[in-house]
Order: structure tokens, then sequence, then C-alpha cells
């Protein structure tokens, strides 16, 4: 069994910064492959960030240049550092773990931006 804990999210006004924290335990807690998913209310839920095992990153259009996702060196956790935040970034946010053939979620960390 593994589990996914996400932390850091809270509310912030439009223009500040949250960093997100993603922790692994259990079975198995190394991954090379993690991820940062959002939900809004009413929206399907989306890709945020994504770190693969060469360190290479991908990003949600939404978010370039904004939001920065890192990992440790054991590849036991992740961040989600989100800067210059908008309204339209509140949402759920929630840490993906996944590799071939299987895939952990977190249970999810509100994030709320506004004023």
């Amino acid at each position: 069994q593994v589990k996914l804990v996400e932390s850091g999210g809270g509310l912030v006004q439009p223009g500040g910064s949250l960093r997100l924290s993603c922790a692994a335990s259990g079975s198995i807690t190394s991954f090379g492959y993690m991820a940062w998913y959002r939900q809004a209310p009413g929206e399907e839920r989306e890709m945020v960030a994504t770190i693969i095992p060469s360190g290479e990153t991908r990003y949600g259009d939404s978010v370039k240049g904004r939001f920065s996702i890192s990992r440790d060196k054991t590849m036991n956790s992740a961040y989600l550092q989100m800067n210059n935040l908008k309204p339209e970034d509140t949402a759920v946010y929630y840490c993906k773990a996944f590799g071939p053939g299987f895939s952990y979620w977190g249970q999810g960390t509100q994030v709320t931006v506004s004023s």
C-alpha cells in the first residue's frame, strides 16, 4: 500500500505564493514519475506539472512561468512552488505518483486565491 500526503495549501491573496509538498510512504517510496493535478468545482481534473526520471519537467499552459515542480533526491517527495497566484488557480491540488501500469493519488489540498 502506498500513501501520498499533500500539504501546504491554504488561502493566499492574488499575486502571492505557496509551496505544496507531497510525501510518499508505504510499500513503494521512490517514484521516477510524479505530478501535480488540480480540480476546480465543476471542472475536470487537469495536469499542472509533471517531473520524469531524467528531471525533465512539463507544465500546463496556464501555469507556465509561474509554477515550478521539483523533487528530492530520494524521489520520495515532490514539491510545487506556485508564484504570482491568480484567482483562477483556486482548486484542490492533488499529487500523483505513477509508472508503467500503476498510479497513486493523494487526498488533495485546497488552494484558494482571493482578496
